[in-house]
């Protein structure tokens, strides 16, 4: 992969119209998209198929988690969309249906280990006795035992991931901020570098993006950024 297709832009923005406008200023630098909750919802879904269908990657953030049947049977219409991943929560039986479901497909799979806005403070007020990191070492294990193309976790777990994982899968790290960002909700955030370093294969860059004052040139910065660390 060149660093191109290692950078994805969370457009995590209200509206389709804004969604659109970013796109547009980011023109060919960026190549790969990010859509969640926010856009989904607002006319999101049809705007990620325009986007697969202009020869943009589209990452599809839904973090699914239900019934067998009805992750399968999402998963089935997703991989028509055109979609290049899709999140899931990393549960087992969820993650055995949507790899048989996505079967045949190039849809990669991605299992959600721990959000990079908990900690294990958190983790112990939903009522888990372990650690992010123990927690993130099993849902792992978990996706790849299931058949799962890639891991969600933070760059601060990508090495112990890659460990598990091995070389060929794709570790997705949220909560990357280059040196000086805020951090703004994340509590487990790393550098560009950093997360490459420790086993990423693709970061995914939001609110440092979206809210500088020239999004194109701070998109060209990690990607230079990405580019030095991969040749490391």
């Amino acid at each position: 992969m060149n660093a191109r297709d290692r950078l994805i832009v969370g457009l995590d923005v209200p509206t389709i119209a804004e969604a659109t406008a970013m796109v547009d200023r980011l023109g060919d630098t960026v190549s790969f998209y990010k859509i969640g909750y926010q856009l989904a919802f607002a006319g999101g879904l049809e705007f990620a198929r325009e986007l697969a269908e202009d020869g943009k990657q589209v990452f599809l953030d839904m973090k699914l988690l239900d019934i067998d049947n009805t992750v399968a049977k999402g998963v089935e219409n997703i991989a028509k969309m055109g979609m290049s991943m899709l999140t899931l929560h990393a549960y087992p039986k969820a993650m055995r249906a949507a790899v048989k479901a996505a079967e045949g497909s190039p849809l990669c799979l991605l299992g959600v280990t721990v959000l990079t806005s908990m900690d294990d403070d958190d983790l112990a007020d939903a009522g888990y006795a372990t650690s992010a990191v123990d927690l993130v070492e099993k849902r792992a294990a978990q996706a790849i035992e299931a058949g799962m193309g890639g891991i969600v976790c933070s760059a601060a777990e990508a090495k112990r991931v890659r460990a598990i994982a091995g070389p060929e899968k794709a570790i997705v790290t949220p909560g990357i901020r280059p040196s000086g960002s805020d951090a703004n909700d994340q509590k487990r955030v790393m550098t560009p570098t950093d997360a490459i370093v420790a086993g990423a294969s693709h970061l995914v860059v939001g609110r440092p993006i979206l809210q500088s004052l020239d999004p194109k040139v701070q998109a060209e910065a990690i990607l230079k950024e990405i580019s030095a660390a991969t040749r490391a």
